[in-house]
């Protein structure tokens, strides 16, 4: 099987390149390496053997002109939330036209494809529904897990969107062409390789933080650290991905929603005990009582059904995902002053 993943020099396209390369012969990367860190992961992934294209996948021609694949695997996205407020068209042509071209190339070479999708396409009027004011105000106690089926009718984002949206183009080939496809809905991916931003990778952050006692800040929620998120080892989310594609002739054209669980969730304050408990360190941190528009409060993901389907649990929990990230920094601490 000839497989190429799409943004394969980002933090989730290089870790899954490397762990396939274990299992497959053909694994290719095609990533234009326009972040931080990508040319790190591009050296990473070469030592594998795994080779990389460096294409826009904006520029079709150039897409249309690789060798035949069975199975893209795309990972390739303009990821932040809020960078899709101030950039609207580079988000909207990543994402959405981005993925209108893999299609093209999947019908091209009858492949499968693989769409790494967001828990972001969900409604951020329903998700803040799930939560009151003085919920926000004391501790947030739900255990409510959202499945696939919660609402995307409303406001999600631009980013949330696209991604949506893409979704939508992924069915339609499907249905037009019959390309087999995977969408999996992902929560909060983290572990090491990944280079934390405020809106992109806050178990990074808050660790590097952690190590360099520099200030955390709980933005949003009257500042007090109780927003919740799941999380996901990326160790686990390629075991994961390496069963869907071994079982993709039998199980396809579903959508499943993947991430932590409530087992594997967390709220910014536990977070930040668990940081200090890791490193010994203590952090000062500045609360700020309002937020962007587009954050939300909760966000637990339902991992019953692809679970089920796959016979898939999840080995790292959250203590041990976030001691997996320190050890990383710790050995990598001047390569990362560059980065985070």
């Amino acid at each position: 099987m000839k497989i190429l993943i799409t943004g394969g020099c980002g933090f989730v396209g290089s870790n899954l390149a490397i762990f396939l390369k274990n299992y497959f012969n053909s694994v290719s990367s095609l990533d234009n390496l326009y972040r931080k860190g990508s040319l790190l992961n591009l050296k990473r992934i070469n030592k594998k053997g795994i080779r990389n294209y460096k294409i826009d996948i904006k520029n079709e021609k150039k897409i249309f002109k690789l060798p035949k694949f069975d199975l893209i695997i795309d990972c390739c996205a303009e990821a932040s939330v809020e960078k899709s407020r101030s950039d609207v068209r580079r988000v909207f042509e990543t994402n959405l036209l981005g993925t209108l071209n893999i299609l093209q190339k999947c019908k091209r070479d009858n492949a499968k494809i693989l769409f790494l999708s967001t828990s972001r396409v969900y409604s951020i009027e329903s998700l803040n529904k799930l939560i009151n004011k003085k919920i926000i105000k004391n501790k947030i106690s739900l255990k409510k897990e959202i499945t696939s089926n919660f609402d995307t009718f409303n406001a999600k984002s631009i980013y949330g969107f696209t991604k949506l949206a893409s979704e939508d183009l992924i069915r339609e080939f499907s249905y037009l062409y019959k390309i087999k496809y995977l969408i999996n809905r992902c929560g909060v991916i983290a572990g090491p390789w990944q280079f934390g931003k405020v809106d992109q990778g806050f178990i990074s952050l808050w660790v590097w933080r952690h190590i360099n006692k520099k200030i955390i800040k709980y933005i949003g929620y009257g500042g007090n650290g109780h927003q919740v998120r799941d999380v996901i080892h990326i160790s686990d989310l390629c075991e994961l991905i390496l069963k869907q594609i071994r079982s993709f002739d039998l199980i396809n054209n579903k959508i499943f929603s993947v991430g932590g669980g409530y087992k594997n969730s967390i709220s910014l304050s536990s977070l930040t005990s668990i940081c200090k408990t890791i490193t010994g360190n203590s952090c000062k941190i500045k609360k700020i009582k309002t937020t962007s528009i587009y954050d939300i409060p909760y966000f637990i993901s339902s991992n019953k059904q692809v679970s089920k389907t796959y016979n898939w649990v999840q080995k790292k929990n959250i203590k041990e995902l976030v001691r997996d990230v320190y050890n990383w920094q710790l050995q990598n601490i001047h390569l990362l002053k560059k980065f985070i």
